[in-house]
């Protein structure tokens, strides 16, 4: 694949991702839309095929943190939160353990 084509496809992940991650929240996606295309924008002119790998490394981390890491917080009270987990956040939980065991 010609690094075009990966610069291509990591504009248009990000931008799913963005859709997915922040989803009901207009000002966040708003906010993360204007971000990616200022980083793309100011990054255009790159012609460092080592340097485009550079950024393209940077930018998956980007996607996959923002995947994996991020909750949406929605006010519901003067101090309090909701917190509304995606479902591939949501991972299987360790169970809990009333006697534990000692490390050797």
């Amino acid at each position: 694949m010609s690094q075009a084509a990966k610069v291509l496809q990591l504009f248009k992940t990000l931008h799913r991702t963005r859709q997915q991650v922040f989803k009901n929240d207009a000002r966040a996606l708003e906010a993360a839309r204007i971000k990616i295309n200022e980083e793309f924008k100011s990054n255009k002119s790159e012609a460092s095929p080592k340097k485009i790998e550079e950024l393209l490394k940077i930018g998956s981390d980007v996607e996959l943190l923002l995947r994996t890491s991020v909750i949406q917080g929605i006010h519901t009270d003067h101090n309090t939160l909701k917190l509304v987990p995606r479902k591939d956040l949501l991972i299987e939980n360790v169970p809990y353990c009333d006697t534990p065991t000692q490390k050797q």
